[in-house]
């Protein structure tokens, strides 16, 4: 059994999809308690303060999520004697990277439409 900070270890398999939902549920949480407490103007637009709240956050995770498949990525490459390690380290670089372009995806929205609509 690898330890749990280790790269090898199979927990941090699911841990990149398991960050995305939790920016997802806390991104539209903040959006309808924003919108519930203090709605901004519908005049602003886009440019408001609960779209960049909501747009740092969502840049904050999503090079947290890239910085973690880097990081697994190069694990992947020191595995050479560990093919199970070296698949681990993959599987994790891979579904990290795909909990960021998924980040990127629906965040790309709330730069582009009004809150509170």
């Amino acid at each position: 059994m690898q330890p749990l900070a280790s790269p090898y270890n199979p927990i941090h398999i699911p841990l990149g999809l398991v960050l995305w939902s939790l920016w997802f549920v806390a991104v539209y949480g903040g959006l309808s308690v924003g919108c519930a407490l203090a709605p901004p103007a519908p005049e602003q637009g886009q440019w408001t303060w609960l779209n960049a709240l909501l747009a740092l956050f969502s840049l904050l995770t999503f090079m947290v999520l890239l910085w973690l498949a880097r990081r697994f990525q190069l694990a992947a490459r020191r595995a050479d004697e560990q093919p199970a390690g070296r698949f681990v380290a993959r599987l994790a670089a891979s579904v990290h990277l795909v909990g960021a372009l998924g980040t990127l995806f629906v965040a790309l929205p709330i730069l582009s439409l009004p809150p509170c609509l």
